[in-house]
């Protein structure tokens, strides 16, 4: 975690590799990025707009549970930023990762969820 804040630090492991590589990997953090933003974005729209649900505090669960995962994208995409960058420079694989699998189901219930949602709603 130190890595995140110092990376001039990072950058006295190992030696330079090329820039392209380096300038893959920050967009792949910013893509990271760019998806905890939308994340967060959802759960502020679905706390903002969904009407009450008959279940309690089911709103604000489904609410919470993008923002929640929103704020993991960004912690992840630093980790791993900080982890290729250094894998690059001491020519050892790219490190491998789980979480692009757990977003994509996460995103997947969700919208199942506000599928169900809709046609509930459209029903009443």
């Amino acid at each position: 975690m130190r890595n995140w804040f110092d990376p001039d630090e990072v950058r006295q492991v190992g030696s330079t590799p090329d820039y392209r590589f380096s300038l893959a990997n920050e967009r792949t953090f910013l893509a990271w990025i760019r998806t905890g933003l939308a994340l967060i974005a959802a759960g502020l729209g679905v706390a903002q707009f969904l009407s009450p649900l008959p279940i309690p505090h089911l709103r604000e669960i489904l609410a919470i549970l993008p923002i929640a995962v929103g704020a993991g994208c960004a912690l992840r995409g630093i980790d791993h930023w900080i982890r290729c960058e250094v894998a690059m420079r001491t020519d050892r694989p790219l490190p491998p990762s789980r979480f692009p699998a757990l977003l994509a189901l996460v995103v997947a219930v969700s919208a199942l969820l506000a599928v169900v949602y809709v046609i509930a709603d459209a029903t009443r």
